[in-house]
This record gives C-alpha cells, sequence and structure tokens, in this order.
C-alpha cells in the first residue's frame, strides 16, 4: 500500500519499481494499492486514463496493480492530507473487494509512509485478512509531524487544538509501529530510536539507487576550474525538507565576494516559485529549472564541480540517509551536503565531500568561496562509491527485503 506508484517518478516510486521488480521472479505474488498518477501537481497526470480508480492492471513487472480514489490537492498540507486520507479509506474498500478470493489473499500487508495514514489502512487491511502487518518508514514519522508543520501549520502557537492534535498523532503512530510485525526503516539510527519506543522487530533496508556506480572519482585531482566559474547543482525534489533557500543565498553571498559561481537547481516541487523568486529578488547566480530525464544526469552532473544534498535543520532528519545522497555518492562526484546525523557522518567517513550544518548560509559560502578563489575543483574518494555498490545494491536490498517478508509469511 502506498500513495507514490509508477508512471510517476521519485524516490518512493523508485524504491517500490526496484524491490516489486526483483520479487515478482522470485514467485511473489505482489498486489499493489496505489492511486491514480497525480504527483507532485496534484491532479491527474495526462494520459492516464489507464490508471483512474477502480481499475485493476499489470504493471511492468507483472505486479497487480489496484488503482484507489485519490483527491486533486493543492501544495498546501491540509489539502495533500485530505488527499491522503481519501486514498487510505478507498484502499481499505477497494482491497477487500479486490483480494477477498483465496487465490490472491495477503499474507502479509505491508503499509509505506509516507502519506502517514497509509500505515493505518494497512493495519486494517491486515486485520481484515488475518495477515502479517509491515509497516515501513522512509522518513523519521512521527518526529516529521511537529517541525513540518504538518498538522498544526503556522498557526500553531495560537492554536492548541492542533498541538494536541499533533501529540495524539505522534502517539497513534508510535502504538502501531508497536503493535506491527515487522518495522522496516531505512536506516540504523531511526531503528534505534524506534526500537526505544517498542517496537518488537525492526529492520533496516536502505534505499538504492539506479545510478550506475563509477569504479574511480569523476574528477582528476589537481583538475583547473579556470577561467570558468564554480559550477554547482542540485538536482531533485524541490520542497519544504530540501530547505534550498541556503543554496541560492549561499550562492549570492560568494558573487557578492567577487568570485565567479553558476548554480544550476533543477526539480519540481512545493518551493520551486519561491526559489525562484527568491534568485530573482537577490540576483544571485542560480537557474531554475524543471525536471530532466533520467538519460540526461549524468550529463548535468558531469557539468558540476559539487553536488548538493540539503535537508533542513530538523532533528529527526538526523536520523535519516536522502535516496539522494546515494546517488551523489555512485556518481564519482564531490558532495556539498547541508546535512547533519547518519547523513553527514557517512560523508565525512567515507570522504565523499565537505559538510556543512543545515541552513547554515555563511558556512556554505565560505566553502564554495574556498574552491572559487582556489581555481582547483574539488574530489570525492573512491570509498564512497566503492560502499554504495556493496550496501545500496537493489539485488542485495530486495534479497534482505524478502528474507525479512519470508519470516512472517510462515
Amino acid at each position: 500500500m502506498t500513495h507514490h506508484y509508477a508512471p510517476e517518478t521519485g524516490a518512493p516510486q523508485r524504491r517500490w519499481g526496484a524491490l516489486v521488480a526483483r520479487f515478482v521472479p522470485a514467485g511473489v505474488d505482489v498486489s499493489v494499492l496505489t492511486p491514480p498518477p497525480h504527483y507532485p501537481s496534484g491532479i491527474l497526470a495526462p494520459g492516464s486514463e489507464a490508471h483512474l480508480p477502480g481499475t485493476v492492471s499489470r504493471g511492468a513487472h507483472g505486479e497487480r496493480i489496484i488503482r484507489v480514489r485519490y483527491r486533486e490537492h493543492t501544495t498546501s498540507l491540509v489539502s495533500r492530507t485530505l488527499d491522503h486520507l481519501v486514498a487510505a479509506l478507498s484502499s481499505i474498500h477497494l482491497g477487500w473487494r479486490r483480494l477477498r478470493r483465496r487465490t490472491v489473499r495477503p499474507t502479509v500487508v505491508i503499509g509505506t509512509v509516507p502519506g502517514i495514514p497509509s500505515m493505518f489502512a494497512a493495519w486494517a487491511l491486515a486485520r481484515i485478512f488475518r495477515a502479517a502487518l509491515v509497516v515501513e518508514m522512509r522518513d523519521a514519522w512521527p518526529d516529521l509531524i511537529r517541525p513540518s508543520g504538518i498538522m498544526t501549520g503556522s498557526l500553531a502557537q495560537r492554536r492548541p487544538g492542533r498541538a494536541f492534535a499533533t501529540t495524539l498523532a505522534h502517539r497513534a503512530i508510535t502504538r502501531l509501529q508497536s503493535r506491527a510485525d515487522l518495522v522496516v526503516t531505512t536506516t540504523e539510527t531511526f531503528a534505534d530510536v524506534v526500537r526505544s519506543r517498542g517496537a518488537r522487530n525492526v529492520a533496516v533496508v536502505r534505499n538504492g539507487t539506479a545510478f550506475p556506480v563509477v569504479s574511480q572519482p569523476a574528477v582528476a585531482p589537481g583538475t583547473d576550474l579556470a577561467p570558468r566559474p564554480f559550477r554547482v547543482v542540485y538536482a531533485g525534489t524541490l520542497g519544504r525538507s530540501q530547505g534550498l533557500e541556503v543554496v541560492v543565498r549561499a550562492a549570492a553571498v560568494v558573487e557578492s565576494r567577487g568570485l565567479p559561481i553558476e548554480v544550476r537547481i533543477v526539480g519540481a516541487g512545493n518551493d520551486a516559485t519561491q526559489l525562484a523568486a527568491l534568485a530573482r529578488s537577490l540576483g544571485a547566480p542560480v537557474t531554475i529549472g524543471p525536471p530532466i530525464p533520467h538519460a540526461e544526469i549524468e550529463a548535468l552532473y558531469g557539468w558540476a564541480d559539487t553536488l548538493v544534498v540539503s535537508l533542513r535543520n530538523w532533528e529527526p532528519f538526523q536520523w535519516t540517509v536522502p535516496s539522494k545522497l546515494y546517488e551523489v555518492m555512485a556518481s564519482g562526484h564531490h558532495v556539498t551536503a547541508c546535512v547533519a546525523g547518519e547523513s553527514a557522518e557517512l560523508v565525512l567517513s567515507l570522504e565523499a565531500g565537505d559538510v556543512v550544518p543545515p541552513g547554515d548560509v555563511e558556512a556554505l559560502a565560505n566553502l564554495w568561496a574556498g574552491y572559487a578563489t582556489s581555481g582547483i575543483a574539488p574530489v570525492a574518494s573512491h570509498a564512497a562509491s566503492a560502499w554504495v555498490a556493496a550496501h545500496a545494491n537493489d539485488d542485495v536490498l530486495a534479497e534482505t527485503y524478502l528474507a525479512l517478508l519470508d519470516g512472517l509469511a510462515r
């Protein structure tokens, strides 16, 4: 049960596309309950007539895809949460209707989060079918509820009722995690947090990456930048969680010091318009464009001297590792990591690049100014891409996941 699935593109879609592609050949009968493609716009994607609510089709890997209802949404958190609720309720209804025959009845039900309501819908279906329940936490929920403002909004201090609702949701999610037959996280740090709250069976299945893993650094040591500017790229989601305004502001600071720098940001998300407006108001040397095809990503990365991975300075993000970091490390390029916690430790221990505190404009500007002044392109260690090959390999991750599910189904 997932709110995001192919033909949409994104980290959760890629994760489950890779897993299902390996589950089905291994003999697993996979059914997917998911709404029609409507991410990130919130409206039905063009050409999706075959994926309307109520339709049942076979996916690219032979999986059974049951499309559930959804609600068109805007960029607001309330609107998107209502969409998640509609999809979750519809998943219970259509899951029961389409999967109650003995030949297709599930023995394991997986709810992958976000959206948060999916885990409660998965619990309901697991109870109905007397199946094992797996709750997959791709992010640090419920701890992200409070800093993200998903329930309180900007008026939290004046709306104590919403603050109470946040506390209630936190308790409900934690309680369900403790009752699940298995909780899957994507990092060791968050797995420890979930265990400390009473979950009895917690396992780690990291995110993988489809990016080709290189065998040597993408840039030779001592590569001269002259006579061009220092080049920076961010390619990914332009959302609240990424806090990319720090990139725009840091680029403006570097240029104000008389140093040449050029930043390209490509992607889609709720903050795209605000980022473009900020770049214009500051006169920053930043161009912001729409997502580009996956086939063009390698060329874009090859243009850059460093690739940005960024998260906001929210404590729960110290327990997570964005899948984008694995992609960047696999590419062999230097990473500018505006992160803390497990992500920062990974970058530093593998010498994948440089780490600056999340949201610290001055530190980020100083880092890039240093490279622009030196005229020498930064280099990543080969250890970073080698680590990805060993620990973020889709075949290994799927094998680990299948072993966990087999243990529940017996």
